[in-house]
């Protein structure tokens, strides 16, 4: 993997102009390294990504627009545009848009590991339980829906 590139990557734009769908949410890469790995995500109402562990990745989100309710470590919590959420590596997690409004938010994970190249396998993706399979395959472990509730 590339060393971290000068720039700037432009509001609603991925880096080198790329973007994924996955299940229906629209991420932008805005900056990737060996040691860092950061994208923008965009939640419609409803949309949400279930209870998952990076067991070799610190993950953040900074909400930039709206409210994402996140089950963190078996706790329900709300994050709102300005708020930082921290997510030690192992810890389980999932974000929900449970609004009736769009969210925005930068993610970012350290180190990158495997996320950017997961993110090009599950571009437009439909099949959920290949999506399960190939998260475990770049170390993203989704745990049973129930821990969703």
């Amino acid at each position: 993997m590339a060393a971290l590139e000068k720039g700037i990557t432009r509001n609603g734009e991925g880096f080198s102009g790329k973007s994924w769908n996955i299940l229906g949410q629209i991420y932008f890469p805005k900056a990737v390294s060996e040691s860092t790995f950061a994208f923008e995500a965009n939640s419609a109402p409803g949309q949400f990504v279930p209870v998952h562990i990076h067991p070799t990745q610190d993950e953040f989100i900074l909400v930039q627009d709206g409210m994402l309710d996140l089950k963190l470590d078996g706790v329900w919590v709300q994050a709102r545009a300005g708020d930082l959420v921290r997510m030690p590596r192992g810890i389980p997690h999932g974000y929900f848009n449970k609004s009736d409004k769009p969210v925005r938010a930068l993610f970012w994970v350290s180190p990158s590991r495997k996320l950017e190249a997961l993110f090009n396998r599950l571009h437009n993706l439909t099949d959920v339980a290949e999506v399960v399979r190939l998260s475990a395959e770049h170390e993203v472990d989704f745990l049973p829906e129930d821990a969703n509730a």
